[in-house]
Formats: C-alpha cells, structure tokens, sequence
C-alpha cells in the first residue's frame, strides 16, 4: 500500500475479542509492543525460530488486517552462529496504548493488576505456546518460563489463575529467577482449559507423544 492508503486504512482498525484475547497471550508471552514517538502509538512485534514457522504463520493469519508485509526471516548472528528468526511488525496504532499501559508502565514488561480482567483460556494457551513446556520426560507437570517477571508478578498471576480457572500453579525458583510450575495433580485441568487452542505443532509442548 501506499502511504496514504496505509493511514487510511489504519483509522479502520479495531482489534475483534479473538485478536485481543491472543494479544494478551503475546504480551504475556514472546510478543513486544513498542513505541517510536514516545507512546502516542505501538506496534506489535512477534518473532520465532523457524521451528515455529507454522504457529507464526497462524498468528499472522489472524492479525492479516494489522500487517502491511508477510512474514519475514531475518538472520543475525550470535555467538559466532548465524541464527535465522521468523516474524513480523503490526502496524502502529493507539489502540495499542491500552496494553501498552498496562504492560509497561514504567517501560518494563510487567504483569498487571488488572490481569485478572484480561487473561482467558486462549491467553493461557498462546502464553504456553510461547513460553511452556514439560518439565521433563519423568514428570507429568508442565512449566512455563517467566524468568523476564519479578517474584510479585508470578505470585499475581498463580493468585488469578486459580481463582478464575481452579488451577493450582506454584514457582520454582531457577537460580535467581523464577518460573511458573503447574503442579501434576493440576496438569489435567490446565490440559482442558488450554488444549482447544494449541496448534498441532505445538501439541509436544503438552508432552502429547504423537505430536
């Protein structure tokens, strides 16, 4: 598009209950929202190896409406290795302030009080996609990794989840952080919240064997 095509096109946007509901998820997750003239707007920044080309894809699907370009690969390199990521930049738009305000008050990435009022089961399931795994093969518990938030944080949100989706989450600590532990007695119940919305590349991630 042109750019003035792009303008108007983006006084159009509006973000459906779907879109806002994975928005959550990515925030809490591996997405970032950013600002280039000092919060008046954001954009969205999503970005994954290329083992997870087909949850990107999926992603991309649904926020088609927000992105001017397909999705990228992008290489850099780190640690001598040339790393090749996949991904894409929404359009910047207020609509985004709302998050961001939430989630950065202070530029940091936090996890807010309102949280509570905003997360949902296909939050939970994109936050897992992005962040969670078994915690080993001897174990039936899963994690989630949330070393980026503080202690306060992850104690918010094990509070809320429990109170609105009945799961009992604790932390385990790794070295000087934290993450998110979903004790084996609670796994089932998360399995059911969670497991309409995890993709099927995504199913190993559950420690389902045929995935």
């Amino acid at each position: 598009m042109r750019t003035k095509q792009i303008e108007a096109h983006k006084k159009t946007l509006k973000l459906t209950k779907k879109q806002k509901e994975i928005l959550v998820g990515l925030i809490l997750g591996d997405g970032h929202l950013e600002t280039l003239n000092n919060g008046k707007t954001y954009r969205l920044k999503v970005e994954y190896s290329l083992k997870q080309r087909e949850y990107l894809d999926w992603l991309y699907k649904n926020f088609k409406d927000w992105i001017n370009k397909t999705p990228e690969v992008r290489k850099r390199t780190s640690l001598g290795k040339i790393v090749e990521t996949y991904g894409f930049t929404t359009y910047t738009s207020g609509i985004l302030r709302f998050y961001a305000k939430q989630f950065y008050p202070n530029g940091k990435k936090i996890i807010p009080k309102m949280i509570s009022k905003l997360i949902t089961p296909q939050s939970l399931a994109i936050w897992f996609m992005d962040d969670g795994s078994i915690k080993s093969k001897a174990h039936k518990a899963l994690v989630i990794h949330t070393h980026g938030y503080s202690k306060d944080d992850l104690l918010l949100i094990t509070k809320v989840l429990e109170q609105k989706f009945g799961l009992k989450i604790g932390l385990q600590k790794q070295y000087d952080k934290w993450r998110l532990y979903i004790y084996s007695h609670s796994v089932d119940n998360f399995k059911k919240i969670i497991s309409p919305y995890i993709l099927p590349s995504m199913q190993y991630k559950l420690g389902n064997k045929n995935a």
